[in-house]
């Protein structure tokens, strides 16, 4: 029997009393939910050796058709509600997959038998290419022992991630490991979530470097009651220091980050506390992790081996020794891992093929007081390509103040950007990560 789906059965009941969602100002117990559970179980017939999949809005009874389908033995592909027409038919096709509505499931309840393993598909961001199926059962597994109740008492966890994606849906089905409360929010606007951040008493959230820093900028936060809060993590790409710093400023040493792929969750983890004394650290994201290994290869990518590696792409197996993480990075003396950017984002660029990593650039705009927020993309021209840099700004600024101050930054002319885009906000994902396929002709153009 799967050792998580037998600890998910056992929850509802030992917790029953407590809440276990709040969605849309709606409370949810251990026991109401347990009940749907039940009942989303006995609606569906048995289906092992089946693909079920499951439009997942951030909604209690997504997580909770996800369990039932997961019980009877199916394999579940979550598509995010907000997936294009196109990219949801892929998925289904892919997947040879059925499609069901949870709320036109309901029977009476049966006696539940637990397979052997809980198996998800997710599909990758999809930032630098068209997005992949990934498999997780393992992953699952491992979560019972990794997710303990708290001894501080029941966490309320805010969760504004995809439930669709493997960091919300761990997030969502660990805090219900613990026994706390999850607060879903279908979707991230900072100001509700200040507003939750007080009138729910969050103790725990994630969020993206982006939702951060949309977060941080917001005027009501200044006015929040931040005192329930435990603990804050950072993900799905590097934050940048001058971020991290305020953070730490405006909500204490609770901060911390997290470095993952859907493809291998949990990499590696910096807290606050191992920031002290040690600054250059801020642009780190930690040691690896237990049952994780990492090298760096010839070429600078990180590569890692390790027990949160995912089973494999769909109908493809993982068999290699070593995933390729397509990040770059390096380890210094104490086994801290910094991050330079992704492989396919480095910029080859003048007569002698210069390679530009756009990290570097980003980092040396954002020191720039008037750059709220920066990203920087190979523009192709007819003498090849270029460093082209999108800003968006926070105050005057001119594209020639940019130049100057990257090239007083960095004294490399190879990373002062060619062209300059000003614009209102960065395109993100889904997920609120940067999404660099949309990242040219965002905004006004300046050479």
């Amino acid at each position: 029997m799967s050792f998580f789906l037998s600890r998910v059965l056992e929850v509802f009941d030992e917790y029953a009393e407590r809440v276990a969602f709040r969605h849309s100002c709606v409370d949810w117990t251990y026991a109401d939910a347990g009940r749907r559970l039940r009942r989303l179980y006995a609606a569906l017939p048995p289906l092992t050796g089946k693909t079920v999949a499951i439009s997942a809005g951030n909604h209690p009874g997504a997580v909770l058709a996800q369990l039932a389908a997961q019980l009877r033995g199916a394999r579940v592909l979550l598509i995010a509600a907000s997936a294009a027409p196109a990219d949801r038919r892929s998925a289904l096709d892919a997947a040879d997959a059925v499609l069901v509505d949870p709320a036109e499931l309901d029977a009476e309840p049966v006696e539940i038998t637990v397979p052997e393993r809980a198996e998800t598909v997710f599909t990758s961001g999809g930032t630098t290419g068209a997005p992949k199926l990934i498999r997780h059962s393992g992953t699952y597994e491992g979560m019972v022992h990794v997710f303990h109740p708290d001894p501080a008492g029941p966490n309320r966890i805010l969760v504004v991630a995809p439930v669709s994606h493997l960091t919300g849906n761990a997030a969502v089905l660990g805090a219900l490991l613990c026994g706390d409360t999850v607060v879903l929010h279908e979707g991230f606007e900072s100001g509700a979530v200040i507003e939750a951040l007080s009138a729910d008493r969050i103790t725990r959230f994630s969020l993206t470097p982006a939702r951060l820093g949309a977060l941080l900028d917001h005027p009501a936060l200044a006015e929040a009651d931040l005192g329930a809060l435990r603990a804050i993590s950072l993900g799905a790409s590097p934050l940048p220091v001058h971020r991290l710093e305020q953070a730490l400023a405006v909500f204490g040493p609770i901060v911390g980050q997290g470095y993952g792929l859907t493809e291998a969750p949990m990499i590696a983890t910096i807290t606050a506390a191992e920031y002290e004394g040690h600054p250059d650290r801020l642009a780190s994201v930690g040691r690896i992790v237990p049952g994780m290994s990492a090298r760096i290869d010839d070429h600078g990518e990180v590569l890692v081996q390790g027990l949160s590696l995912m089973d494999g792409y769909l109908h493809e197996p993982f068999e290699d020794d070593w995933l390729r993480t397509g990040d770059l990075g390096h380890f210094d003396d104490d086994g801290y891992l910094y991050l330079h950017g992704r492989a396919d984002d480095v910029i080859v660029t003048g007569e002698h093929g210069t390679k530009v990593h756009p990290a570097r650039v980003e980092n040396a705009l954002l020191t720039h007081p008037r750059v709220r927020e920066a990203a920087v993309v190979g523009r192709s021209t007819p003498d090849g390509a270029v460093v082209h840099a999108v800003v968006v700004p926070d105050g005057t600024v001119t594209a020639d103040d940019l130049r100057a101050h990257v090239l007083a930054e960095l004294a490399q002319p190879h990373f002062v950007p060619a062209t300059v885009e000003f614009a209102a906000t960065l395109p993100l994902t889904h997920i609120g990560k940067l999404d660099r396929k949309r990242l040219l002709g965002v905004g006004h153009y300046l050479h």
